[in-house]
């Protein structure tokens, strides 16, 4: 059995191109260009159906490091805590009120973007500090 050389990220959302470019800001992705034949986004999303049109978004690591992110629209909407998250890594190698005031930091910018803190977890005996957030739509992830 090969390895597995490829991981795409799926999020199920309302509108998967307002959520998409919040990721794009978080992480620093990047949108691929339209599909080809299509000078824009845009010109792509008018050819299609109305019931297709706007149904997924998709954003990547311009490194080509990170995985691919992608977004499709689904008619119900987030029910319950998200069963996997991102941990978004912005205090690696950081301890105490350094990498707190770090986190802190981060946690402003995204808020600024739309984001929403849910909990400040600070550092005990066993576990350095976190940030539980919710993106745009509700979906949990950490900085970390």
């Amino acid at each position: 059995m090969s390895s597995i050389r490829q991981v795409q990220i799926t999020f199920d959302c309302a509108e998967p191109e307002r959520v998409a470019r919040f990721w794009c800001e978080v992480l620093g992705y990047v949108t691929p260009p339209p599909p080809a034949g299509f000078p824009t986004w845009d010109a792509y999303e008018l050819s299609r159906t109305p019931q297709d049109q706007g149904a997924w978004f998709a954003c990547s690591d311009p490194s080509g490091v990170g995985p691919r992110l992608y977004f499709q629209r689904v008619p119900e909407g987030k029910a319950a805590k998200n069963r996997v998250h991102l941990d978004v890594r912005v205090g690696t190698g950081l301890v105490g009120a350094e990498r707190l005031a770090t986190l802190q930091a981060e946690c402003a910018r995204l808020i600024a973007l739309g984001a929403v803190c849910v909990q400040v977890l600070t550092a005990d005996e066993d576990n350095e500090s976190c940030i539980v957030m919710q993106d745009v739509e509700g979906n949990e992830f950490c900085l970390d």
